[in-house]
This record gives C-alpha cells, structure tokens and sequence, in this order.
C-alpha cells in the first residue's frame, strides 16, 4: 500500500486520484497515518434501478395472503 506524507498528497492530488489502486493511499502527518484514501467500486451500484419499469406487483406487497381471525385465536388460550 502506497503512503504518502500530507503535503505531497495535496500537491498531487489530482494525479493520485487518477492512478488510485483497489488498495489506496494512506496520506500521514508526521509519519502517522490519517487517513486512506480508496477507490468507490461502483459494480452494486450499478444494479439499483436496472429493473425499473420491467416488474409489476400484484397485490397488496404488504399482506401474506391469508385471513387471520383475531377473534377466534383469542378464544383458544
């Protein structure tokens, strides 16, 4: 993994992000790490909306279908 002191990091900012590995860049202050920089893997994100437009709900999505009747499971304790 790739470390970088703070200072460097903002100079070279904009070519660090170019270049950005799947392990990142710890930017450090006096020799101690800070912070990591990562790149965001973007392969989930491209699931969210795919299927808009092409499911229908049937039904009420909320309910499972059957009849309870509160009444009559009261009567059996």
């Amino acid at each position: 993994m790739q470390r970088i002191n703070a200072s460097k990091f903002k100079e070279q900012c904009l070519s660090l992000l170019d270049s950005l590995t799947a392990e990142g860049v710890v930017v450090t202050k006096r020799g101690k790490p800070v912070a990591k920089v990562i790149p965001i893997v973007s392969a989930n994100a491209d699931l969210i909306g795919c299927m808009k437009g092409k499911l229908k709900i049937k039904g009420d999505i909320l309910s499972t279908g059957s009849h309870w009747n509160a009444d009559a499971a009261a009567g059996k304790c």
